[in-house]
């Protein structure tokens, strides 16, 4: 061993002969490399790799350790050096750096190459090109904390780590860093540099923050772990950083030195744990960052990364770690700053790390190095204990047999639909509710309930406001001055305040004063909800929580954040998240509530329900058809299952004119589905009080059928279509001239008292004609044979029934028992009393009654004369509200945790009473075909039930499946001619691409 005397002389010698050789000058007065332990005897290759641990046959170690013993012992000494660096690669830059790059790589035989900024395409052809130039095969890094795109566009951004630090589901976690692992594999990378391990106690922390998974030891260990174990199950290397801690600095060592002042009991307890924990678990790799820990190095100002004392005596010896040591990156201000390109390198190899990251000058590192080695500043046994180490990894990574990545599909395959499935389970679990006074959340009895939504930052919230209006009505409030903000807030009974920030990393996330003014009186003057999609630490300078009622972290202002928390205020999801940092006395870490689940319906991926979404994309294919065929201008589709809408898609126009869109809000004439949206579910609440049964003589139900021919027809063969009834009278002919044009008898363009029932524009019917329609239905011949026979009569019988009975019109009725209270507030009657015209689909140019474009009047002739209310038509609606209505079926009877009628009562109107005779029917509802003719695909369970409409409209639901099928269109425009949609059986093929995406 040389004497420390001379190992000084030494050190000042090389350092002299490489700064003249150096082509950049630092400030002469920084501190030159000081004298280190003589180590290098102490240096063994290290065989951490090959003991059984590794878990692989003996003939799989065999030959890597042949692998590895080739390739080292057929490399020059340069080339044994270039392994050990790893180079900075962007693929958003121009020729010159590529070209630089491939130099590096064929001329200094770089070990590997961390790429940063640029997309996923142009980074695996230069993966492929530099590859194919390596003498031995490359490392390929990215930084990929929350994804691949953290730094590559075109790529999947995951929740970040502050994120994942409320989730408490740890196999979420873990299915995360199978996915990251999966598509990093597809770009040829074998590193991940994380998990961050660092333990975030500092809220003013500038540089880790929302990349930790929070400030309890135990809960970033656990997540650390579940991360790590997924992406190392796809042969994935996790990184954990950056040692020693790097979670209490207010320095970004990108920009300077931070300081740890703790002592190294404390940082063995704290900010050791994780990492303790995680070589337990096999970690591959660990990240040294750039920090002045006095505690751990005596040397003042010194960074870690190059110190002995930490990375060998501590992280190696006192801690036990056996894989790759990664430097942080050597050209972040606090390493740069300290020593000159060449030299930093030469100390972070001394220190103990394998591989030196982001190195400034490799050819200058390398002849450092040399220099170094030729002065016995190391041996060979601590070069060949790094660079054989790093053979070992890449031959475990299967770099031993290198394939070029395949580009095709590339983009597509790193962003499967499966991605979007695991963030709703993330979002879902990291919700957290700090507040919840008086049970505010979630929002139930909607009937009673009158909301406002006001937005507080200047980030996007459209994902937000549409999925709380999917709730109920929500009307978005705003002005700039407080106080006329308040007269518009007066009439709402609650107000949900959006907190918006950017989600981009390393964007301001803190309230303005401006906001926090407005925050502090909305919360005065309301009751209020508080979403905060934001960092947590956010809340810091909120100083008065006392006026919010509701108070839901959100973590980040992304789509799928923005819909799972207006589920959560809607009951559709429970709260599960735990928040990960303490932001007050009365917000500390660990803390949140949980919040009631509602059987409403949610929103979610296909996946999540067993569904394959490749499957329901034939589904476009099929509407695309049936627009190009002109047998529909457009329609919606819905498809939920297990109470989750994973479907809704709208395509076409209202009519054939381009630029007639169709949305999912706007409106829709469901023909005869109204029997079982709005008339159905209010005879099932009179059959649940038992105000009628099952043997209920019409007769008895309404006097002018008693002395009829119809007054021993029973309840259940009316519903059932079984009680001889036509199928339907043209009552309008008997109002029109032989050319179609209304007569004055009946019609004025006018209303007055006697002229009031509205049946078009300017077209207005005489009031009594009601009676005369209910004359001829009782007076009507019935059917010669006891047949099955469709009737619209039995619905206008029993909207009859219905306003007779209750004393109340069907419309009031349907609104205040169903349509309210579910918060169906896009299903109506009349809707161009409510709604924009250009929201709704037309259904018919009439030349032979009203002469008019119909749009926003029903469809159906009869239902337009009893002013748009019918029992049997006149519901206008969406594909959404629609599938409220037979998720309630579906749940019989039940929904928002509200129970609307009995089970029992469900489950007898669900019941085939003359399936026998051959009548499909069940009470209201359609039933599957008994034969090969009927209203679905065949493929739905003989328990499924619905119903069609002559407009073009189905809705299906299945209790065996839990699937609710709704399809609406306006096929009757313009002209009612062959129903060419029913010919081509464009809505029952559509509902067989849904079974068929069933996993099975």
């Amino acid at each position: 061993m040389k004497n420390t005397d001379i190992r000084i002389y030494i050190l000042y010698v090389l350092f002299f002969f490489v700064a003249s050789c150096s082509t950049t000058k630092k400030n002469e007065s920084k501190d030159k490399l000081t004298p280190i332990p003589a180590v290098a005897d102490e240096y063994l290759v290290d065989n951490s790799l090959d003991t059984d641990t590794i878990q692989e046959p003996i003939a799989l170690f065999t030959e890597r350790k042949k692998w590895v013993d080739s390739i080292y012992s057929n490399m020059t000494f340069d080339e044994r050096l270039g392994q050990l660096f790893m180079v900075a690669a962007y693929s958003n830059k121009d020729k010159a750096h590529e070209n630089a790059i491939e130099k590096l790589v064929v001329e200094s035989k770089v070990g590997g190459l961390i790429f940063f900024q640029g997309g996923p395409v142009r980074q695996a052809k230069l993966i492929n090109r530099f590859q194919a130039r390596a003498k031995t095969p490359l490392f390929i890094g990215n930084d990929a904390e929350w994804g691949l795109s953290m730094r590559l566009d075109s790529t999947y951004a995951y929740p970040w780590n502050m994120t994942l630090g409320a989730v408490q589901d740890m196999k979420l976690i873990e299915k995360m860093g199978v996915q990251i692992g999966r598509q990093s594999k597809r770009l040829g990378i074998q590193f991940n540099f994380g998990p961050v391990l660092d333990i975030n106690t500092n809220p003013n922390n500038p540089i880790i923050g929302f990349r930790s998974f929070g400030e309890d030891k135990y809960n970033v260990a656990t997540r650390a772990i579940a991360l790590m174990k997924g992406m190392q199950h796809q042969g994935i290397f996790a990184t954990g950083k950056h040692f020693p801690g790097h979670g209490d600095t207010e320095v970004d060592s990108h920009k300077g030195l931070p300081t740890i002042t703790f002592s190294k009991e404390r940082l063995d307890v704290m900010e050791f744990y994780p990492y303790k924990q995680m070589f337990k678990e096999g970690l591959s790799s660990v990240m040294v960052a750039h920090l002045n820990v006095p505690s751990l190095e005596s040397k003042p100002n010194y960074p870690s990364s190059i110190s002995y004392n930490v990375v060998t005596n501590v992280l190696k010896k006192e801690l036990g770690f056996k894989g790759l040591i990664f430097t942080d990156a050597l050209n972040m201000k606090a390493a740069s700053n300290y020593l000159q390109p060449g030299e930093i390198d030469l100390e972070a190899f001394l220190a103990g790390n394998d591989i030196l990251l982001f190195p400034e000058n490799v050819p200058l590192a390398i002849q450092t190095l040399t220099k170094a080695y030729q002065d016995s500043l190391f041996s060979e046994k601590r070069l060949a204990y790094s660079v054989k180490k790093i053979l070992k990894y890449k031959y475990i990574a299967g770099l031993n047999k290198f394939k070029p990545i395949v580009i095709d599909n590339l983009v597509s395959d790193l962003n499967e639909t499966k991605n979007d499935a695991l963030q709703y389970e993330l979002y879902e679990s990291a919700l957290t509710v700090l507040k919840n006074e008086e049970t505010i959340l979630p929002i139930k009895e909607l009937q009673n309930e009158k909301i406002a939504y006001v937005k507080i930052g200047d980030a996007t919230n459209s994902s937000f406001i549409s999925t709380l209006k999917k709730y109920t009505a929500v009307t978005e409030v705003s002005d700039s001055n407080l106080d006329s903000l308040q007269l518009k807030l007066n009439k709402f009974t609650k107000v949900v305040v959006g907190y918006h920030t950017s989600n981009t990393p390393f964007k301001n996330y803190k309230f303005s004063n401006s906001e926090l003014a407005k925050l502090d009186f909305l919360a005065k003057n309301n009751k209020v909800i508080v979403a905060a999609f934001a960092n947590p630490y956010s809340l810091l300078t909120v100083k008065d929580f006392s006026g919010i009622e509701g108070l839901i972290v959100s973590y980040q202002n992304n789509a799928i954040a923005q819909e799972v928390t207006a589920e959560l205020i809607f009951g559709a999801i429970a709260a599960k998240g735990k928040l990960p940092v303490t932001v007050t006395t009365d917000f500390n870490t660990n803390a949140g509530f949980p919040t009631e689940k509602l059987n409403v319906l949610g929103f979610t991926a296909a996946e999540n329900v067993g569904m394959n979404p490749l499957i329901l994309s034939k589904i476009e294919s099929v509407a695309q058809k049936a627009i190009n065929g002109k047998m529909t201008p457009g329609m919606q589709v819905l498809v939920a299952r297990k109470g989750k809408v994973i479907y809704q898609k709208s395509f076409g126009g209202l009519t054939y004119e381009k630029g007639s869109k169709v949305s999912n809000n706007d409106l829709y004439d469901v023909a005869s589905l109204t029997k079982i949206v709005s008339t159905l579910p209010n005879v099932m609440l009179q059959y649940d009080q038992q105000k009628v049964n099952m043997e209920t003589k019409l007769g008895a139900m309404l006097p002018i059928f008693k002395n009829s021919n119809k007054g021993n027809i029973s309840f259940k063969e009316l519903l059932s279509h079984y009680a001889r009834l036509q199928p339907w009278m043209p009552f309008y002919k008997a109002t029109v001239d032989k050319n179609g044009n209304p007569l004055e008898k009946y019609y004025k363009k006018t209303a007055d008292a006697q002229f009031s029932t509205k049946v078009a524009d300017s077209l207005f019917l005489r009031n009594d004609y009601h009676d005369t329609i209910m004359k001829l239905i009782a007076e009507s011949s019935l059917l010669p044979q006891k047949k099955y026979k469709y009737s619209d009569f039995t619905f206008i019988i029993l909207k009859e029934y219905l306003e007779k009975t209750t004393g109340k019109k069907l419309d009031e009725l349907s609104t205040d028992n169903f349509f309210k209270p579910l918060g169906a507030n896009n299903t109506m009657y009349n809707p161009l009393q409510r709604v924009a015209k250009d929201r709704i689909a037309p259904t018919e140019i009439d030349t032979y009654f009203r002469q008019q474009t119909i749009q926003g009047y029903v469809h159906d002739m009869g239902a337009a004369m009893e002013g748009g209310v019918g029992g049997h038509a006149g519901i206008f609606s969406n594909s959404l509200d629609v599938a409220k209505i037979m998720q309630l079926y579906l749940q019989k009877g039940n929904y928002g945790n509200k129970q609307y009628f009995s089970e029992k009562t469900f489950n007898d109107f669900n019941t085939c009473y003359f399936c026998e005779e051959g009548n499909r029917r069940g009470v209201g509802f359609d039933k599957p075909q008994l034969g090969d003719k009927g209203p679905t695909c065949g493929c739905a369970s003989m328990t499924s039930f619905g119903h069609t409409g002559f407009t073009g409209t189905m809705a299906w639901a299945d209790p065996e499946t839990e699937i609710v099928y709704v399809f609406l269109s306006n096929r009757t425009f313009p002209a009612d001619g062959t129903n060419k949609l029913s010919r081509e059986n464009i809505r029952e093929d559509i509902q067989e691409i849904i079974y068929n995406a069933i996993e099975k």
